[in-house]
């Protein structure tokens, strides 16, 4: 269910959104308990209004394969599957190790806290979080109300080469908001509050080149790779322009590691605003036919697991136009 604000929605150069909450955070926007953060803006009206955004049917699975990146990065476990004869011509499976966040996934409103007040979206305390009965913040929240509305492609790769920029998707770069609206710029993309942002860095096509050495080599410490830039830039383009989720084809959505004196943004973006963050989508052939046709917004959705406290998802994202 989507709930209506309580306030009008601030700037962000006026948050907080209610008085006495941390700076810059939305907490109360929505309400005291609210578990769902920046979804609460797609509106019914906003999902049908998307809807119509599938004109020919067309259909971009936005998963990449299970089985990558291989290895898993920061540590994470590959996941093994195992098939079960039952009888006959009868199958089942199980899996095993599995970690949601080791390929295509959305990062959940337990993944990542805010350090300075020690606690989650909402101000929720790690004793809070349990996965049991009356957890708080878990990803059955978003499952529940689903992720649904107008999807925007900022296909920064392909500008970058237009324009002559290099860069190594594995080395440590910086999509900078003045970059982000300049691609939106020069694809004809203006932004809608609710809008589902996706940004193409190049990174997951990148990783597909190399080999299993040089594959080893991204998945051993220390990680780096491209993605957005940390700072206050960023996070004003990203909550004044509306969006209700935001995902990237890199690692780590922001550029990896984090600054040293800008700080790494999952700690604004999901513990004081409640926003998805996707990371490692696959955007490849969604991008192909946005620069084909030259559209670049189309139906987003997206539906997370429906496990009870889960911390994060695998994508399960598809894009319609």
């Amino acid at each position: 269910m989507t709930t209506t604000p309580a306030s009008p929605r601030p700037r962000f150069d006026d948050l907080p959104a209610t008085p006495g909450a941390p700076d810059r955070s939305a907490w109360g926007l929505w309400g005291a308990g609210d578990e769902i953060g920046t979804v609460n803006l797609l509106t019914p009206e906003r999902v049908a209004a998307a809807a119509a955004l599938a004109r020919e049917g067309r259909r971009f699975p936005l998963n990449w394969q299970m089985e990558l990146p291989d290895p898993p990065l920061f540590g994470r476990e590959t996941t093994i599957h195992e098939l079960r004869h039952r009888r006959a011509v009868v199958h089942d499976d199980v899996y095993r190790e599995f970690n949601p966040q080791s390929s295509s996934h959305w990062d959940g409103l337990t993944h990542y806290g805010n350090a300075a007040h020690d606690c989650f979206y909402g101000g929720v305390r790690r004793e809070e979080i349990t996965g049991e009965e009356g957890t708080r913040n878990g990803i059955q929240a978003w499952a529940r109300r689903g992720i649904a509305g107008r999807g925007v492609l900022l296909d920064y790769a392909r500008w970058a080469i237009d324009r002559g920029l290099t860069y190594s998707p594995g080395d440590r770069h910086e999509i900078t908001a003045a970059d982000l609206q300049a691609v939106a710029q020069a694809q004809g993309v203006t932004f809608e509050v609710g809008d589902i942002l996706l940004v193409r860095s190049g990174w997951l096509a990148w990783y597909e080149t190399l080999d299993a050495a040089g594959r080893v080599a991204v998945a051993t410490p220390p990680y780096s790779g491209v993605g957005v830039a940390q700072g206050d830039e960023t996070l004003r383009f990203l909550w004044d322009s509306g969006f209700a989720a935001v995902a990237g084809d890199a690692i780590a959505f922001e550029a990896f590691p984090a600054h040293p004196e800008r700080g790494f943004m999952h700690e604004t973006i999901l513990a004081l605003w409640g926003m998805p963050i996707g990371e490692m989508f696959y955007l490849e052939d969604l991008a192909a036919d946005c620069a084909a046709d030259g559209c670049y917004t189309f139906f987003f959705t997206a539906a997370p697991l429906n496990k009870r406290g889960g911390v994060a998802s695998p994508a399960n994202a598809l894009a319609f136009k």
